[in-house]
């Protein structure tokens, strides 16, 4: 990290969108008191992971250091803006560089590798990466209208928000139908041991075939489907748009549903059953009240899975005009401009860990609840 502060650009400036930008190094865009700071911080961290012992008072002062640095570097934004951009040039703007995200990348694995290690549950993090989270919001809506994001989010706020919200449909909708089906396959390849080899087998296949490729071998046969079947039509059936994108999306999703369903129901220990089945319980009242509960822990991982997984792939539907925030990533991609990539790919990635952290939040505290009991 301090190879990359020191010897790479950390923030450009240029004079519009179109033109290319102009790379500056932390010291001409910080100043050398904001850059020995981001320094000392990085220093006092790497010092500390290199000691022989990681004390809890170790790891705890790691971790307030990386919060601090996350804290302070969108004020090294403003700080930059202030002293390289022309007053007198309105269109200019400022662009993260290189050093900037290599430093931010850093810190968010160190962050990861830190509640690991001091054996955080995953509330904290959601915790501490919201109050970041906050503070970013607050100074790239209050102070950083020159940030290039903040100008390309503020030329389409409109479309970004329709985007955001067809892409979390789309991902809620894949990922409902999804648990209902793979919870369904799950029983069934239980009741029916004959059909769990193939069945999975099936389902692995699915798996491997390339997403843009999945999304191809739909629209001919749905376009098919919409031309000769009128009642599908009229439900806006279609070769390209929601249709293919919702069935590529749920078939990519069963596999790990299933799995983690069926590994989750058969993992109940059998001594737990019998225990139940000595109270009397019928086998309907052991599987609800028994198994269910038992295994819902393993089943939300399955969950947390999923719906990464499709948060990820919806952003590849905007290909076939399925919309969401895809598009801005294949926009930007078009025009190279990748302030416009990053509107697209960092709500998505922002998306992304909340899910997983919540999930995975509740997920550690059912397994915990169940521990107690």
């Amino acid at each position: 990290m301090l190879v990359a502060l020191w010897g790479l650009d950390n923030v450009s400036v240029a004079a519009n969108r179109i033109v290319a930008g102009s790379g500056y190094a932390s010291w001409e865009a910080f100043g050398w008191m904001g850059v020995a700071l981001a320094s000392l911080l990085l220093l006092f961290v790497l010092l500390m992971a290199w000691q022989p012992t990681h004390s809890r008072l170790n790891l705890l002062s790691q971790l307030a250091a990386i919060i601090l640095l996350l804290l302070l570097m969108p004020f090294g934004l403003m700080a930059a803006s202030a002293a390289l951009i022309d007053p007198q040039m309105p269109q200019a703007r400022l662009s993260a560089g290189a050093a900037y995200w290599v430093v931010l990348f850093c810190a968010l694995l160190a962050l990861v590798e830190l509640r690991l290690r001091l054996a955080l549950s995953r509330f904290w993090i959601v915790l501490i990466m919201s109050g970041v989270g906050g503070l970013w919001w607050l100074c790239a809506s209050l102070w950083l209208d020159r940030l290039a994001l903040v100008q390309e989010f503020q030329a389409r706020e409109a479309a970004f928000w329709l985007a955001f919200s067809e892409h979390l449909a789309m991902v809620s909708i894949a990922v409902g139908v999804s648990i209902v089906l793979g919870i369904i396959l799950a029983l069934l390849i239980r009741r029916y041991r004959a059909i769990q080899r193939g069945a999975f087998a099936l389902l692995n296949f699915f798996q491997t075939i390339p997403s843009l490729a999945l999304f191809g071998l739909l629209l001919a046969p749905l376009a098919w489907v919409s031309a000769n079947v009128p009642f599908a039509a009229a439900l806006g059936i279609q070769g390209i748009g929601w249709t293919p994108a919702l069935l590529a999306l749920v078939i990519y999703s069963l596999l790990p549903m299933v799995r983690n369903t069926y590994v989750a129901l058969e993992a109940v220990s059998p001594d737990v059953l019998d225990a139940a089945s000595g109270m009397g319980m019928y086998p309907s009242q052991r599987f609800w009240q028994v198994r269910v509960p038992l295994a819902l822990p393993i089943l939300l991982e399955g969950i947390r899975i999923t719906a990464v997984q499709a948060i990820g792939l919806t952003a590849v539907a905007a290909l076939i005009g399925a919309g969401g925030l895809g598009s801005f990533i294949f926009q930007g991609l078009g025009q190279a401009a990748m302030d416009m990539v990053l509107l697209g790919a960092l709500p998505i990635l922002l998306i992304a860990l909340v899910v997983d952290a919540g999930l995975g939040a509740l997920s550690e505290a059912l397994r915990q609840g169940a521990s107690d009991d």
